[in-house]
């Protein structure tokens, strides 16, 4: 008997911004709830959304006590706001999803909830259906069935990854010049100076020659 799924899919726009500030609306699990993946054949896990399924998040919320014992709402309602736990996931979502937590919560704090969730209508919503494109693999569940079958990746993480490949090739070439640099120095000291000191005592007998 296909499970129905339709009453685990009921949380408002605002219960899904969650407190670090992720949009669940746009996260992989709840857009795969939504549509009922699993019943397609495609084994994404499913989510509610962090704030409706209370979820204890491994990033953040297990190592803050204020979230912990809800004594606030959003991240940036701590005075140590951005905290290290937050600033290390915007950089691993920034570098692959494009999504800024900080920017977010800021939008938020400075121009309400409701902003934000205009602002990430206008980025996310799929121009072909109107229904939101999920942040962790660049597709529309709804629309892009057949590539989400193939598991492709994001077009923009493929990117990135190359890129950051080419990175660490370029730094790994730098460090190898470096060393043999330095190797060189250590065989010859005193190269420079010898040569310098040579060329001195040439000039001066050339010097001397002429005089």
């Amino acid at each position: 008997m296909k499970k129905d799924t339709s009453s685990q899919v009921s949380a408002s726009a605002e219960e899904l911004i969650a407190p670090c500030g992720m949009n669940c609306a746009v996260c992989s699990g709840y857009l795969a709830l939504q549509n009922d993946v699993k019943s397609k054949g495609l084994g994404i896990p499913y989510c509610q959304g962090c704030r409706p399924r209370n979820k204890k998040c491994a990033f953040l919320k297990k190592r803050c006590g204020l979230l912990l014992n809800q004594k606030i709402h959003f991240c940036y309602e701590c005075k140590k706001f951005p905290c290290e736990n937050l600033k290390g996931l915007e950089k691993r979502y920034m570098t692959l999803f494009r999504t800024s937590f900080i920017k977010n919560l800021e939008t938020i704090k400075n121009k309400g909830i409701e902003q934000l969730l205009k602002d990430q209508l206008k980025q996310w919503q799929c121009p072909s259906c109107g229904k939101m494109i999920c942040c962790h693999n660049g597709l529309c569940f709804h629309c892009n069935y057949e590539q989400l079958k193939k598991k492709k990746k994001l077009q923009w993480q493929r990117k990135k990854n190359l890129l950051r490949k080419r990175k660490l090739k370029r730094q790994k070439q730098k460090k190898k010049l470096n060393q043999r640099k330095l190797k060189r120095k250590k065989r010859n000291p005193g190269r420079k100076r010898k040569l310098r000191n040579l060329n001195l005592k040439l000039n001066n007998r050339e010097g001397a020659i002429n005089g």
